[in-house]
């Protein structure tokens, strides 16, 4: 299918996934950070983790938490995209963000953010979302500052040892958390 000449809203369905949607999502979201697959798109963690990005416990945890909603984004009935979003009291968390690899750089991420901040908002009335991205992501943390979204400097550590994490190539991983307050 191709997709390169459609605008990046072109005929989105955004739904919350079941517990159908797991295998599909954690392929997508494989596909999307690891291993050659990813490569094809911008967002690979390719060179600085190898193993798994996440699995199918993890991903049912998240559809299946009160307090969750794994957003689902499909385009012609096929599953492109992904978001976690947590209701975090005043805030919402923002996580677990994939698009497949082929339709990166076309605008989707964007539209798609814009859709998880709208739903938050809506939803459960907080004005702040916040994410942690690994450190070393340049150019990712720099593409959230874009969509205005702040370095705070507060790090956390990479979970080390926690091969459900990844396998880390490097010894420097930490997480930053970003911030952004969101409009009414």
């Amino acid at each position: 299918m191709d997709t390169t000449s459609r605008p990046a809203d072109a005929e989105l369905t955004f739904r919350d996934a079941t517990e159908a949607d797991v295998d599909v999502l954690v392929a997508l979201i494989e596909s999307a950070y690891r291993g050659d697959s990813s490569r094809s798109g911008w967002t690979t963690e390719a060179d600085i983790l190898e193993g798994q990005r996440t699995d199918p416990e993890g991903v049912l945890d998240v559809i299946k938490s009160p307090d969750s909603r794994l957003l689902t984004v499909e385009r012609d009935g096929v599953v492109v995209a992904c978001c976690q979003l947590e209701h975090r009291g005043e805030a919402a968390y923002f996580g677990m963000f994939a698009v497949a690899p082929g339709l990166q750089g076309g605008g989707l991420g964007r539209v798609i953010i814009a859709e998880a901040e709208r739903t938050v908002r809506e939803a459960w009335g907080v004005g702040e979302m916040y994410m942690t991205v690994i450190s070393v992501r340049d150019e990712l943390i720099a593409w959230y500052e874009r969509r205005g979204y702040r370095r705070t400097g507060r790090m956390t550590p990479f979970p080390y040892g926690d091969e459900r994490f990844g396998l880390p190539q490097r010894d420097d991983l930490e997480f930053e958390l970003l911030v952004k307050t969101l409009g009414g």
